[in-house]
């Protein structure tokens, strides 16, 4: 079943500018989902107005079968939200906050719940106190625990981790593992891409209003993510016209140990050994070679067409062994 279903989504402001273009999405029902995008992608329209904060020039928005913007009762009950802003009432206590929060979803304050949250999120022993008095990580764990309070079946998660230490991070990241294996679906959107990489089994990719890529992350790495061979010589290699034009099929640009070629794929398996034979005709035999497989930030940076950033892992093949 689809978690939630966006289609033909657009945003125009009054100002003229457009922040989403016929944006359509399906989230599958229990998927750990990536919206990415750079800033100014859209990313934050789109979360806005499915928190209802913003209202959509055109499109619809289906949320397990239910029509968000007729039947915004039903869906604002099953839909949790963490906002990447803190805003609290200082002078309410955690456990007031969240028992507040549940009426404000048309449910009884469930305290089993709110301290088994309060417990998850390592907020007990501050239940008390008021949210003034908590720190900058602390008051962002309560944001996710106001989130999930009423059991939303759909979680946003809106840059949840920025500023937040790595070890904090990383449990954060364990109780939503958690929240997933059990079944309720998370839309996430991160700057941290290896966190998004590591985490999440869909991943969509927005810029400048306009879906560029929506698949299952493993599928996405498999058909999208390029190899690259890298040869490292001993001496400044040039890449003049004629060595361009014989290179042409491998895309070759300059690195700072040497060359790097594009692999591409043929019958019988990569290019590899026609790159590798290639390279030593245009600049002779390196001191070291091997291939390197661009990992989510590579892609992302480059569908997006921001400056390169090589960040790619290595494969483990070296052609000097």
């Amino acid at each position: 079943m689809t978690a939630l279903a966006i289609n033909g989504l657009s945003k125009f402001y009054d100002n003229g500018n457009q922040a989403l273009c016929d944006v359509s999405l399906d989230i599958p029902e229990g998927s750990f989902y990536a919206l990415l995008g750079p800033n100014g992608a859209g990313k934050s329209t789109l979360i806005n107005i499915l928190a209802d904060t913003v209202r959509a020039s055109s499109g619809a928005i289906m949320l397990f079968g239910h029509d968000m913007l007729t039947e915004r009762s039903w869906c604002k009950r099953r839909i949790g939200v963490v906002p990447q802003e803190v805003a609290f009432d200082p002078f309410f206590t955690p456990r007031e906050v969240l028992a507040f929060t549940s009426g404000m979803f048309g449910c009884r304050p469930d305290f089993d719940w709110i301290d088994a949250l309060l417990a998850r999120l390592e907020l007990i022993d501050h239940a008390k106190k008021n949210t003034r008095q908590l720190s900058g990580g602390m008051r962002r764990r309560l944001l996710v625990a106001q989130a999930l309070v009423h059991r939303p079946k759909l979680v946003i998660l809106d840059e949840p981790t920025a500023g937040v230490d790595v070890e904090l991070r990383r449990r954060l990241w364990d109780f939503m593992r958690e929240l997933n294996a059990a079944g309720t679906t998370i839309l996430l959107t991160t700057h941290y891409l290896d966190e998004a990489e590591e985490l999440c089994d869909h991943v969509a990719i927005i810029d400048r209003g306009k879906l560029l890529t929506a698949r299952p992350m493993q599928e996405m790495m498999r058909e999208i993510a390029s190899s690259y061979l890298w040869l490292n010589y001993d001496k400044p290699v040039e890449l003049s016209a004629d060595v361009v034009e014989k290179l042409v099929d491998f895309e070759p640009r300059l690195s700072d140990e040497g060359v790097c070629l594009k692999l591409g794929r043929q019958q019988n398996g990569s290019t590899f050994h026609r790159a590798y034979q290639a390279a030593v005709a245009s600049f002779g035999a390196p001191l070291d070679a091997g291939v390197r497989r661009e990992d989510l930030e590579d892609v992302f940076l480059r569908l997006t067409g921001k400056p390169e950033h090589h960040h790619m892992v290595d494969e483990g093949n070296n052609a000097s062994d």
